[in-house]
């Protein structure tokens, strides 16, 4: 079975798809957001898209375990969707994860103009698990 170019997924799914999210700013100005899976700054471009290209990245919190999964496609297996993601599950301290994302996703060659991006999305992800302290808060005492 042929596999069909990204670039012609792209053109087919750009303007109409059901992951597709408009919002209309003050004047005559749209912005085109995207709910696709693999999308990592959510807008609708191909150079973000999870639908058009190959290879794409994903950060996700697994709050279960109090952990950050993240996910990469196989290119090899585009047309078997139930193994088509490597997962990989970060548990350690932050700068040990960034270094950890740094390395798949930009010092591998996989795709290293989404380096950025999947480093801002690990800081936001990892900061959502941070769990707030319980308890009265502490009063100044001053004499």
């Amino acid at each position: 079975m042929a596999t069909v170019p990204g670039q012609l997924i792209w053109e087919i799914v750009r303007k109409n798809n059901s992951f597709l999210v408009k919002e209309f700013g003050n004047n005559t100005q749209s912005v085109q957001f995207s709910k696709e899976p693999n999308n990592l700054y959510n807008l609708n471009s191909y150079k973000h898209s999870g639908l058009a290209n190959k290879k794409t990245v994903t950060i996700q919190a697994d709050v279960k375990n109090n952990a950050v999964v993240i996910a990469t496609t196989k290119t090899n297996k585009q047309n078997k969707p139930a193994a088509l993601l490597h997962k990989s599950i970060l548990k350690r301290e932050f700068r040990r994860m960034a270094k950890a994302v740094s390395n798949q996703v930009g010092d591998n060659y996989y795709r290293p103009d989404l380096k950025s991006a999947a480093l801002a999305k690990l800081s936001v992800v990892h900061r959502s698990l941070k769990v707030a302290k319980s308890g009265p808060k502490k009063k100044n005492k001053q004499a």
